[in-house]
C-alpha cells in the first residue's frame, strides 16, 4: 500500500511540473443595453469545451491550447452568434456585446439544456440521467421517477416510507451506491432519503451502471444512483409546494436562494413534510387470514393498518461561490425527523400492532470546490460529513393480530360445540416479531470523500482520491438497566485510495478512463452477553469479535463516437465489495437478523453499448440507446430466502439476514428509444431482461447443490417501460402550458423461492398511470393531478409485499422566480 502511494504521488509530482502551451480564456458577454448575460452557453467545438456565463455574465476556459478558435454564445435571450479568436498568451480576454431575441425560441432551449446530460451519456460510463424539472410539478416521488429508468427497479415493501432497495439489472444490495451530492445517502439516516426528497429540490439524477467516476468511487461494483440537488445560486428565488391524495397522503416542500453578488455570500435552504395513512386494501395471492379453525386462506381482501409514516426535515446551507479562494465553499446542516409503523416483517404474511420506530437525524457537512489550485489545472474537491443519527423501536405487544385488525382467536367447531371459550392467540416468544423490545441504536458516522485532480494538457487529466468512512454504533436495551457496561458496541471503518487517468484521443473521438483502487475495511464489536440473576443483577461474559480484509481493484472505459451522433460505449471492471455495517450487524426496523461471517464479494463486470442521437428530421427527432451486459459474482451477498414451498406458512418470513451465495452469474442487455415531435411530443419506450443463475454446482464437501442454474429468486428479471408526455400551449389562456402525461409499466412473473412452485410465483403485473399539469400565464403557479395505478391492478414488490392500489393526488407549485 505504502508503495503503492508513494509511485501515485511521485507521478503527480512530475506531472505537475510540466507546463502545457496552453491559455485561459475569459470574457464578459452582455447585452445591447449593457446588461449582463446570465446562464448563455459558450462553446469552443473543436476542443469539445463548453461553460455557462454567471451571474456577471462572465465565462472562463482554463488550458486552451495556443490556436484559431471559433467561440460560440448561444442563449434563449439572444440571437446566437460566433466570434473567431487566437490564443497566444497566457490569459486572453475577450468580451462580446449580442443582440436581444424577442422570439424567445423554444427549440433553443430544448437543444441546450440537454448539452450536460448528452456529453455525461456519451462520456464512456454507462450511464443515464434523469431530468427533474417535469417531474418536480408532479406529484411524482424520486423512487417513481428511478422507477421509470431503463434497467432501474425500486424495491419497495409496500406504500410509502417503507423498506427501499435499489436493483440495477440484477445487481442490488451494497454492489449499488446510493448518493446525495456525491456523499453515501445512509449517511443522513432513514429520515432523509431518496424517497423523502421531492423533485424539487434535485438538479438531475445519475445513474451509472458498472464503473464509476473518479468522484463517486468507492465499495461498489454495480453502479450508482447519485442524485444532484439544485445549486444554482445566480439569482435569489424561492419555491413552495403543496400536495395531497388518497391513503390521507400529504406532502409539502420549500426552497429558498439568497445570494449577495459583490462578496458571493450565499444561502440556500429547503424543507418537506411527508406523511401518509397507506391505509390501502391488499387482495392479491400473498394476503392472507387465518380463521377461527385456525384455518390460512390466501387472497383475502384487507385494509392496511399499522402503517402510518411522517416525515419532516430541512438542509440548510450557507457559504461563498464564485471569490478568488473558492469556486464554492458551504457549510451545511441537515436536520430530519420519523415516525414510522411497522405493520409486517418481511413478508405480509403476519400482520403487526404496535411495532413502530423513530428517527432523528443531525448532519453536518462541509463542501469546497476550487478549480485551478495553486496552478492551471489543479483542482480539488472535498465533501466531509459528520452525522449523528438514532432509532428507536418498541414491540411489546403479545397479542398475534389477522389482516381484519382483530385479534386473532381459536374457537373451533368442536370447542364451540363443547361450550369452551375462545382462546385469545399469543406470540409464542412475548411479542409482535419475536421477543419483546424497546432498544435505541446511536450511530456516529464520519464520511469524508476528497478528489484532487490534475489536466497535463487539454484532453488528458489524472486524479487521486480518497474515501474514509467510518461508523460507531452503540445499541442497547432499553428494557433492562440502561448502564454504559450493557451496551453493544460496534465500530467499522472502510479506507479507499484510488486514481483515474482519463484522456480524450483521435481527436476527442476517443474518451477513455482507467481506474486503479485499493480498500481497507475494518470491523469490531463487543456484545456484553449478560447473565442476568434473580435479583436483578448480572454477570457480564463480553465477547468481541474483528475483522479485516483489504483487496484491490480495477476498471475502465471507453466511448468512441464511430459517426456523428453515434458512440460506442464500453466498460469493465474487477472489484471487491466489502458488507455494510447493516449487513454484518443487523438492523430490527427493517427486520434484518446480524450475520457476522459475512465474507466480501468479488464482482467481474462487462458492459457494451451504443447511443445514437438525436437524430434531426426536421420536426421529428429520434434517439437510440443500447447496452448488454455479464456479470460475474463470487461470494454474492443477498437476502436468504426459502429453498421451497411445501406449505402456506413457509412464506411467512418474519425476518431476513444476508448470506454469501457462491457463484453467480447475470447476462442480459437493456434498449431505450426516445421520440419528440414538434417540442410538443415526447414518447419513450425502454426495456431490461437478463437472466441471474446460480452456478455453484457442489458445495464445500463436493456434494452436487441442487440449486446450480436455477434463477436467483426475488429478482424481477424483465421490466418494460413506457411513458408519453404531450404539450398544448395557450388553452385556456394566452402564455399558459397543459401537459397531459401516461406511463406503463410491465414486470414479468418472478419466484421468491428457490425452486419455483405455485405459492410462491410472483405473476406479472401491468401499472397504468395518468396525469395532467397547468401553468398559469403568470408562470409563477402550477397545479398538477395524478392518477396512479388507473385500473387498481394487483402490483407486488420484495417477497411479494402488495403495493397501493388506485390512488388520486392533486399538487401545486408556487414560484418567486427573482427578487
Amino acid at each position: 500500500m505504502r508503495q503503492f502511494l508513494l509511485s501515485v504521488l511521485f507521478i503527480l509530482a512530475i506531472i505537475l511540473n510540466v507546463k502545457a502551451q496552453s491559455g485561459t480564456v475569459t470574457g464578459k458577454i452582455t447585452l445591447d443595453n449593457k446588461e449582463a448575460l446570465i446562464g448563455a452557453v459558450v462553446t469552443i467545438k473543436a476542443l469539445n469545451k463548453q461553460t455557462l456565463t454567471n451571474e456577471k455574465g462572465n465565462y472562463s476556459f482554463e488550458n486552451v491550447p495556443y490556436g484559431a478558435y471559433t467561440l460560440a454564445v448561444s442563449s434563449i435571450e439572444i440571437l446566437s452568434k460566433k466570434l473567431e479568436i487566437t490564443v497566444s498568451n497566457h490569459q486572453c480576454l475577450f468580451n462580446i456585446s449580442t443582440k436581444s431575441n424577442d422570439k424567445n425560441s423554444l427549440s433553443e432551449v430544448t437543444v441546450h439544456g440537454k448539452t450536460q446530460k448528452r456529453e455525461m451519456e456519451t462520456s464512456g460510463f454507462a450511464v443515464a440521467v434523469i431530468e427533474t424539472k417535469e417531474a418536480s410539478l408532479r406529484n411524482l416521488t424520486t423512487n417513481e421517477l428511478l422507477d421509470r429508468a431503463v434497467g432501474v427497479r425500486v424495491r419497495q415493501n409496500g406504500g410509502v416510507g417503507s423498506q427501499v432497495e435499489y436493483n440495477l439489472n440484477g445487481m442490488s444490495g451494497s454492489t449499488i451506491g446510493i448518493f446525495l451530492d456525491g456523499i453515501e445517502v445512509s449517511t443522513y439516516g432513514s429520515s432523509f432519503n431518496l424517497n423523502n426528497i421531492p423533485p424539487a429540490m434535485i438538479e438531475r439524477i445519475e445513474v451509472y451502471k458498472g464503473v464509476l467516476p473518479s468522484h463517486l468511487t468507492g465499495d461498489y461494483v454495480g453502479g450508482a444512483i447519485n442524485v444532484v440537488l439544485k445549486k444554482d445560486a445566480s439569482r435569489n428565488n424561492a419555491t413552495a409546494a403543496i400536495s395531497y391524495g388518497s391513503f390521507n397522503t400529504q406532502n409539502a416542500d420549500a426552497s429558498l436562494t439568497l445570494r449577495e453578488k459583490k462578496s458571493g455570500l450565499t444561502f440556500r435552504g429547503s424543507g418537506f413534510y411527508t406523511y401518509s395513512d397507506n391505509s390501502y386494501e391488499m387482495w392479491g395471492k400473498f394476503a392472507k387470514y387465518t380463521d377461527r379453525n385456525g384455518i390460512l386462506t390466501r387472497d383475502f381482501r384487507a385494509k392496511r393498518f399499522n402503517d402510518t409514516f411522517k416525515s419532516i426535515g430541512g438542509r440548510f446551507e450557507t457559504g461563498f461561490t464564485d471569490t478568488k479562494w473558492a469556486d464554492q465553499l458551504f457549510i451545511g446542516y441537515n436536520v430530519s425527523d420519523t415516525y414510522k409503523e411497522i405493520p409486517h416483517g418481511t413478508t405480509t404474511g403476519q400482520p403487526y400492532v404496535g411495532r413502530f420506530a423513530e428517527y432523528q437525524a443531525n448532519v453536518f457537512s462541509l463542501n469546497y470546490t476550487k478549480r485551478n489550485l495553486f496552478i492551471d489545472g489543479l483542482a480539488l474537491n472535498i465533501n466531509a460529513v459528520r452525522s449523528s443519527r438514532s432509532t428507536y423501536i418498541q414491540d411489546t405487544v403479545t397479542t398475534l393480530y389477522n389482516w381484519d385488525g382483530k385479534p386473532m382467536i381459536l374457537h373451533t367447531d368442536f370447542m364451540i360445540a363443547a361450550g369452551d371459550p375462545p382462546i385469545l392467540i399469543k406470540s409464542p416468544q412475548g411479542a409482535q416479531q419475536g421477543a419483546p423490545t424497546i432498544s435505541q441504536v446511536d450511530r456516529k458516522i464520519i464520511n469524508s470523500r476528497s478528489n484532487l485532480a490534475y489536466t497535463v494538457k487539454p484532453g488528458h487529466r489524472i486524479s487521486i482520491n480518497h474515501k474514509i468512512e467510518k461508523t460507531d454504533r452503540d445499541d442497547t436495551n432499553l428494557l433492562r438497566a440502561v448502564n454504559k457496561d450493557l451496551i453493544t458496541l460496534t465500530q467499522v471503518m472502510k479506507n479507499i485510495v484510488s486514481a483515474n487517468y482519463e484522456a480524450q484521443t483521435f481527436k476527442n473521438k476517443l474518451q477513455t478512463n482507467l481506474l486503479l483502487k485499493y480498500t481497507a475495511n475494518s470491523t469490531k464489536q463487543t456484545d456484553p452477553k449478560p447473565t442476568y440473576n434473580t435479583d436483578g443483577t448480572y454477570l457480564l461474559n463480553p465477547q468481541t469479535t474483528n475483522s479485516f480484509n483489504d483487496n484491490v481493484g480495477y476498471g475502465a472505459t471507453a466511448s468512441y463516437n464511430i459517426i456523428p451522433k453515434l458512440f460506442l460505449i464500453t466498460s469493465m471492471e474487477n472489484s471487491y465489495i466489502m458488507p455494510t455495517e447493516e449487513q454484518m450487524f443487523g438492523n430490527l426496523e427493517i427486520n434484518v437478523l446480524p450475520n457476522l461471517n459475512l465474507t466480501p464479494e468479488q464482482n467481474i463486470n462487462y458492459n457494451l453499448g451504443f447511443r445514437f442521437g438525436n437524430l434531426d428530421f426536421g420536426k421529428h427527432k429520434l434517439s437510440f440507446y443500447g447496452s448488454a451486459f455479464w456479470r460475474n459474482g463470487f461470494d454474492k451477498i443477498r437476502n436468504q430466502t426459502v429453498d421451497s414451498v411445501v406449505t402456506d406458512s413457509d412464506l411467512d418470513i418474519q425476518a431476513t439476514s444476508f448470506v454469501n451465495l457462491g457463484k453467480t452469474q447475470s447476462r442480459g442487455v437493456e434498449a431505450e428509444v426516445i421520440y419528440v415531435f414538434g417540442n410538443k411530443l415526447n414518447a419513450a419506450l425502454n426495456f431490461s431482461k437478463f437472466n441471474a443463475l446460480y452456478k455453484r454446482e457442489r458445495d464445500e464437501a463436493g456434494v452436487l447443490d441442487d440449486r446450480y442454474n436455477l434463477q436467483i429468486p426475488n429478482e424481477p428479471f424483465f421490466t418494460i417501460n413506457a411513458n408519453v408526455q404531450y404539450r398544448f400551449n395557450n388553452l385556456f389562456e394566452r402564455k399558459s402550458i397543459t401537459n397531459i402525461y401516461y406511463n406503463t409499466g410491465y414486470v414479468g412473473a418472478y419466484d421468491i423461492a428457490w425452486h419455483p412452485s405455485q405459492g410462491s410465483l410472483t405473476p406479472a403485473q401491468f401499472s397504468h398511470d395518468l396525469g395532467a399539469s397547468y401553468r398559469f400565464a403568470s408562470g409563477k403557479l402550477i397545479t398538477s393531478l395524478d392518477v396512479k395505478n388507473v385500473f387498481n391492478m394487483a402490483l407486488y414488490d420484495n417477497f411479494g409485499v402488495q403495493k397501493p392500489g388506485r390512488g388520486i393526488y392533486f399538487k401545486m407549485n408556487y414560484t418567486i422566480g427573482k427578487f
